[in-house]
């Protein structure tokens, strides 16, 4: 990917030296109150098992056609001789996000011994991936426990880093918003310590590893949380005062190896900016539509990646409106904002040597008299004409302004994340989501899932499709042909963010690459929580996010 050779800010963007006034009105407090405050402090050690005092040890079960088979660490004195029969009768299996509690031995220095499964190994994409959702389901299973000790048969620090994300990620409840039944949630684990007796490697590897499973623990925990409070403290404005409020507490700027910095534009600047997509989503709600500019500049970066988040706050459909049931879940319609907000904090936190910016193209699409209607044509960021044929398919027209104005700086790769689409769910399902675009963004992104664990899957933009785009009236419309709606959807954005379409209106040649993600299904857990993930917000696409930067950067994964 080329280096831009200038970034220029889009014009008519302010930088914000202070939190945006009355952002939470109405709400009694900030965003940043509600964002978890607790996390588990993570740890490795070399000693063997019998010298580590713990409330609890865990330990790996696999799944066989003979039975359970309990996979000891290297070294495994003081557990019971006979485990796996003990295991057999409190019933463990081994099957993936099955946990059993045993009593240890009598003087043992951990007096409960955590049975977690692996599974066959058919149900993760990888071993490392068993590993880390394993890790993730004990962690559940142990909230309201001080110390656990997981000694599993780690073998590589790849291994251990994933034990760790694991316990990173499991460490999760939410209690924000609970009063009378708070106490219902419990307090998640607050120490882990990974054995690591069974690997060769030097100190500071297993620190790093430690470190970023904690950066990836907090910033997956802030896109959940985003994720899952209610929209009536989840609106633009309030998003915007947190991203303001997050640097402000932020001690990176205070490193010399870079700054963090947000800019806002409010309606007035939106407007005056030509930003048709959030004006037009944005003109039916009370609260105004908001452009967050989060940007990370380390002090040498070698690369830029631009990240660009669908941040519907509520989606009711506008006046094509949804049906109730439909509605209910809305609040998770700016996932994609959440995830991208996570990612560059995290990546700042991380002080990684890529120039980041994220963009969160916020606002609530609500039916009124003022809101955009059936057949009204807007004008996108750019120049670019749409016909709006359907308030419903409002993520694509937000997103259009935002990825015009990330590509105004030519990033040397270009990222947008959305829950776009139902048809994504009809085609992949709840936990898998699509990713489609320019070919060399699409491999990095695939590479960059692998190694996060999070479940991707590549869809084409069939140029056959482009056609149900056409406009009688503009220059597209914002609905095409129902079959293949991920796709079709995916197209629509490819005008205005594709390296092709973008190329003939860049100062840079050739321009970087663009991938699309959709995350409809799996940004959203509306059933019961398994491996790390919880129900409700799962903070998904941070990881893979955060692991593409790594690759851009040349950081290891």
């Amino acid at each position: 990917m080329p280096r831009p050779t200038a970034r220029n800010l889009a014009p008519n963007l302010r930088r914000r030296g202070s939190r945006t006034p009355d952002a939470a009105a109405g709400t009694g407090q900030g965003l940043i109150d509600l964002l978890p405050s607790v996390e588990v402090e993570l740890a490795t050690t070399d000693k063997k098992l019998a010298k580590v005092t713990a409330d609890a040890v865990v330990l790996a079960v696999q799944k066989t056609p003979a039975g359970p088979v309990v996979l000891l660490p290297a070294d495994a004195k003081g557990l019971p001789l006979d485990l796996e029969e003990q295991a057999k009768a409190v019933g463990a299996t081994g099957a993936a996000d099955e946990v059993k509690k045993l009593a240890a031995p009598k003087g043992s220095p951990w007096p409960s011994i955590v049975l977690t499964g692996l599974g066959t190994g058919d149900e993760s994409p990888s071993h490392v991936e068993a590993l880390r959702r394993s890790a993730g389901s004990a962690t559940r299973a142990l909230g309201k426990t001080d110390h656990a000790v997981f000694a599993f048969p780690v073998e590589s620090v790849e291994e251990a880093a994933a034990v760790a994300e694991g316990i990173a990620l499991g460490a999760y409840g939410f209690r924000a918003q609970k009063a009378k039944t708070a106490h219902s949630v419990g307090a998640p684990l607050t120490r882990a310590t990974v054995l690591t007796s069974g690997i060769e490697a030097q100190e500071q590897e297993l620190t790093a590893a430690v470190n970023r499973a904690e950066v990836l623990g907090r910033a997956v925990s802030r896109a959940r949380t985003l994720v899952t409070l209610s929209p009536d403290v989840v609106f633009p404005e309030s998003v915007a005062e947190l991203a303001q409020a997050l640097a402000d507490g932020s001690t990176t700027s205070g490193k010399s190896s870079g700054e963090l910095t947000v800019e806002v534009l409010d309606e007035s600047e939106l407007r005056a900016g030509g930003f048709g997509g959030l004006i037009g989503v944005g003109q039916g709600a009370a609260r105004p539509p908001r452009l967050v500019r989060i940007g990370w500049e380390p002090k040498s970066p070698v690369e830029s990646v631009a990240l660009v988040g669908k941040g519907i706050t509520f989606d009711s459909g506008g006046l094509s409106l949804k049906p109730a049931n439909s509605m209910m879940t809305m609040k998770s319609d700016m996932a994609g904002a959440a995830a991208v907000l996570a990612t560059v904090f995290a990546a700042a936190e991380a002080q990684l040597p890529v120039s980041v910016t994220g963009w969160l193209c916020l606002a609530e699409n609500l039916p009124s008299g003022t809101a955009t209607r059936p057949g009204d044509v807007i004008t996108i960021r750019g120049g670019r004409t749409v016909e709006v044929l359907n308030t419903d398919a409002e993520g694509r027209l937000v997103l259009a302004d935002g990825l015009v104005a990330a590509r105004e700086e030519d990033p040397g790769l270009l990222l947008d994340i959305a829950t776009l689409t139902g048809a994504q769910m009809v085609a992949l399902g709840t936990r898998t989501a699509g990713v489609m675009g320019d070919d060399d963004a699409v491999e990095t992104v695939l590479a960059a899932s692998v190694a996060s664990g999070e479940d991707l899957w590549p869809m084409p933009l069939p140029q056959h499709l482009r056609a149900s785009l056409d406009s009688d009236v503009a220059d597209l419309k914002n609905i095409g042909d129902r079959n293949g709606g991920m796709l079709v959807a995916g197209l629509f954005l490819k005008e205005f963010a594709g390296a092709q379409e973008a190329a003939g209106e860049s100062a840079v040649e050739p321009v970087g690459p663009w991938a699309h993600l959709d995350i409809a299904g799996p940004s959203f857990n509306e059933d019961g929580p398994w491996g790390y993930t919880p129900k409700q917000g799962t903070g998904f696409g941070v990881r893979t996010m955060f692991s593409v930067i790594e690759m851009v950067g040349g950081e290891p994964v």
